[in-house]
């Protein structure tokens, strides 16, 4: 018997070293439906969120050189930087995870959610983020309040 599926796919997030040029592309080029922005300097990044029917896309942007995204980019360059996925109980999810042997990193809990990630070492180099609640999923509905 097959497993079920994992969870949904939430967003699609996307490392860009300008959030203002990545924007002209998605608006003008694909006709994306502009959600929302955020500032986060204490985590050192800038995110835009879009609507590209139905799936939403989040660019990247750092803010510094100290920044995790700095070195993304200086690393691998312009491109995906993760998929999030929306699980129903992520704290049982990544528990199950962990005991399966897969890698995880990053667990952060928040008042409403809890988060984390699957190392890119575990899941054949893409990293994996896995929540529910906000702020972890871009269509939360706390986001559209800002």
């Amino acid at each position: 018997m097959a497993n079920e599926p994992f969870g949904k796919l939430d967003h699609i997030g996307i490392a860009v070293k300008s959030t203002a040029e990545a924007r002209q592309f998605y608006e003008g080029a694909l006709g994306a439906r502009f959600l929302y922005e955020h500032d986060n300097p204490e985590a050192g990044y800038k995110i835009l969120e879009f609507d590209m029917g139905g799936l939403t896309i989040e660019l990247l942007e750092p803010l510094g050189e100290k920044s995790f995204l700095h070195s993304f980019l200086e690393r691998h360059g312009e491109g995906i930087h993760h998929l999030t996925f929306e699980v129903p109980d992520s704290r049982e999810k990544i528990t199950h995870l962990k005991q399966q042997g897969v890698n995880i990193v990053n667990e952060r809990e928040f008042p409403d959610s809890y988060e984390a990630f699957i190392s890119p070492r575990s899941s054949h180099g893409v990293l994996i983020q896995i929540g529910s609640g906000y702020p972890t999923l871009a269509r939360a509905a706390e986001w559209f309040k800002k």
